[in-house]
């Protein structure tokens, strides 16, 4: 389990109240400790990012997850618009949608995506997909201060 002082800030970006639901379901289930922000659209994502209108007082997360099938603004193009920004690049994206479709794997990877993983349908097997990006992410990889 994480400890509080060393819990993150992670940017859950998805419009889907039963899969945001389930997201929260599987940090809780697998004790993370980190704190979880959700916002629904790619419009919102790039307010709370860029700490404009009521995110102006948002964290800066260190890790987003984001769905691809978002109104306003899909997943797609709040990627690039990350990666495109000096400030916000350096933040890991990992794409966590429903869609297992070749051409969005391949353009989530070539929009400089961290990591891209299908939504299980099963609850157990994505508190596991859940477990294992914080596992990697936040335990195993070295992040900057």
């Amino acid at each position: 389990m994480v400890s509080a002082a060393s819990a993150i800030d992670v940017l859950l970006v998805e419009d889907d109240a039963g899969d945001a639901l389930i997201t929260v379901e599987a940090f809780e289930r697998h004790k993370v400790a980190n704190r979880l922000h959700r916002v629904r659209d790619g419009v919102e994502a790039l307010e709370f990012l860029r700490h404009e209108g009521v995110h102006a007082e948002a964290p800066r997360p260190d890790l987003i997850l984001l769905d691809l099938n978002l109104p306003r603004m899909n997943g797609h193009e709040v990627l690039a618009e990350i990666k495109e920004d000096e400030d916000l690049r350096r933040i890991p994206v990992v794409v966590l949608t429903t869609s297992g479709a070749d051409e969005d794997v391949l353009r989530s990877y070539q929009l400089h995506a961290n990591a891209y993983v299908t939504k299980p349908v099963d609850f157990d097997a994505f508190v596991a997909a859940v477990r294992q990006i914080d596992d990697f992410f936040i335990t195993v990889i070295a992040r900057p201060s």
